[in-house]
């Protein structure tokens, strides 16, 4: 079994929280607007697998850094991240190509700040969006999602809510 972090848009907050949340996990995602090279300094230093993608706030070090899509596979589950993602039934132009020519089995984005976990019937495919760990944006609440990968199954998803735009 593989535990899985994930944030978004953490637009170069660093909370100190992020670790401890994370500390039990084996890989972190960052789905984008990762913010600053010191965030993603940090986020690399723990002590787990790192994976990120860049956002369309990041600038051109992050940009060197990590890809715009990334696609790999965790035990038996197709992952792509993306930060610009959209929702089942509306997704962004950037991926739909993608998503409908070989779907992922997981399809981990950013962007809109707005934390949801849905499943697409159409490409048997579960969606998440982890909504906003940072202080800049729309969210109300800021938020991290945790989940388990054995095999071929993802289980045991956690919303984790760090509080208030200003917490």
């Amino acid at each position: 079994m593989t535990r899985i972090g994930i944030l978004s848009d953490t637009h170069a907050y660093w909370d100190e929280r992020y670790a401890q949340y994370f500390k039990d996990c084996d890989e972190v995602w960052h789905a984008g607007d990762i913010g600053s090279l010191e965030v993603a300094d940090k986020l690399e230093a723990l002590p787990v697998t790192f994976r990120a993608v860049y956002g369309n706030i990041d600038s051109y070090d992050i940009r060197l850094r990590y890809p715009e899509v990334r696609r790999f596979t965790v035990e038996g589950v197709d992952v792509l991240l993306k930060h610009i993602g959209g929702y089942p039934g509306k997704y962004d132009a950037s991926v739909r190509g993608t998503l409908f020519a070989q779907p992922p089995k997981l399809f981990v984005c950013g962007h809109s700040h707005i934390l949801r976990v849905k499943y697409d019937p159409t490409l048997q495919m579960l969606h998440i969006n982890p909504g906003a760990a940072g202080v800049y944006g729309i969210q109300a609440v800021r938020t991290l999602i945790r989940c388990c990968i054995d095999g071929t199954d993802i289980s045991n998803l956690e919303v984790i809510e760090l509080g208030n735009k200003r917490q």
